[in-house]
């Protein structure tokens, strides 16, 4: 029996008193990816990415491990929900519009000492001030560096495009435009290259492009580790107390923590390990949280059908964002059908050995997404439910 073989009958007899649809977290996997985390950070802190995992148990799970600290949070909802929750450190990754957020953050000094926001332009503090009503707590902020590799005179641009801010002189200047107004502090500058840390190099059946990825990701790291300590010296001239300097990803912890001006490492997805994080060539996790959906229907010889399934991930449009059938091995989608929103029918000679009510696991594209489907993950450890517990979803909240 096959190591994939072997999980699905663990899986299926420890959901076996249990409806499809659903979905677990393989809990030993879970951990092993924790610890593999860790590792690869080399003795820096992971912050862990709330995106990839919405899960209130499972965060506070790997919190409760040895190189763990902090959250990085996706929404000032979700941030201020953790913090009133007990997570005492929270980083809000992006910059927020949320009015009634930042007058709940200015007004309470538990938030305000718990949150910090993120800022990559003068407006935004324009935008805090103006939403603060009566609250007086000084709001602490982080600067954004853009990282993206700009080539041919900045004409070619890799990388996702976030912040403006991309010189040292650029962050350095919107640090002291924060610093000398009332009511902020500056604590942090963060760095997501997504370019590197979410681009897989490795991929099945195309190695030019596999190659030209690697070369792309070598001439980033290179760029960007130069660029990103001058930024942190140029921001310590105007901030001497910075408390932290954030970068990474699941797909770059190793490289990011080896940069000497890093202080912390952000990292989510590697938890979970979805399929788009199967493409790497530094690194290889086990995936641990799946779905199932039950087979409803037998159309003929070499199909079967199940109910829903048409997960997408976001992204750019493409195959790559559906959720893939994972066991039993060798099930593939109708390519003139796909994954559906109400059923889906898989082909492949697996087909034949299902029966109505047989489960049909499944990863999906990405991580934390997978939550905002199921109200509650099933935790296996071993053939057997340990515990059941609620996502964000189940709790009632829907950020995004």
């Amino acid at each position: 029996m096959t190591a994939r073989a072997s999980d699905r009958a663990r899986y299926d007899r420890a959901t076996a008193h249990l409806d499809a649809p659903l979905a677990i977290v393989d809990l030993e996997a879970f951990d092993a990816n924790a610890a593999d985390l860790v590792c690869r950070a080399g003795g820096k802190p992971v912050r862990v990415a709330s995106k990839s995992v919405r899960c209130r148990a499972l965060l506070e799970r790997v919190l409760a491990r040895d190189g763990f600290a902090g959250i990085m949070s996706f929404t000032l909802a979700e941030s201020l929900w953790l913090a009133r929750s007990g997570f005492d450190d929270v980083l809000l990754a992006y910059p927020s519009a949320d009015r009634a957020g930042y007058a709940e953050l200015a007004g309470d000094p538990k938030l305000a000492a718990a949150v910090t926001v993120m800022v990559d332009d003068v407006a935004q503090l324009d935008l805090i001030d103006a939403s603060r009503g009566g609250g007086r707590e000084v709001v602490r902020v982080c600067l954004e560096l853009d990282t993206s590799l700009k080539l041919l005179g900045g004409r070619v641009r890799v990388g996702a495009r976030r912040s403006p801010l991309h010189s040292p002189a650029e962050v350095a200047e919107m640090a002291r435009a924060a610093a000398r107004r009332p009511g902020f502090e500056v604590v942090g500058i963060m760095a997501y290259e997504g370019h590197v840390a979410g681009v897989g190099d490795s991929l099945a059946g195309r190695p030019l492009r596999s190659r030209a990825i690697r070369l792309m990701q070598a001439a980033a790291k290179r760029e960007l580790a130069e660029r990103r300590a001058e930024v942190v010296r140029a921001v310590r001239a105007v901030v001497p107390g910075l408390e932290f300097v954030n970068g990474g990803g699941t797909g770059s912890v190793q490289h990011t923590a080896a940069e000497e001006a890093v202080t912390e490492i952000a990292a989510g997805s590697g938890l979970y390990v979805p399929r788009l994080f199967d493409n790497y060539t530094s690194f290889s996790g086990r995936p641990s949280a799946l779905f199932a959906q039950p087979v409803v229907r037998r159309p003929g010889v070499g199909v079967v059908t199940v109910l829903g399934g048409g997960y997408p991930a976001s992204g750019a449009a493409g195959a790559d964002r559906s959720p893939v059938p994972y066991l039993p091995e060798g099930l593939r989608y109708d390519p003139q059908e796909g994954a559906g929103e109400v059923q889906t029918p898989l082909l492949g000679s697996p087909a034949d050995d299902l029966l109505i009510g047989d489960k049909v696991w499944f990863r999906h594209a990405k991580a934390g997404e997978l939550c905002e489907r199921f109200d509650r993950l099933h935790l296996v450890e071993g053939d057997a439910v340990t515990a059941t517990v609620p996502t964000y979803r189940g709790e009632g909240h829907t950020f995004l």
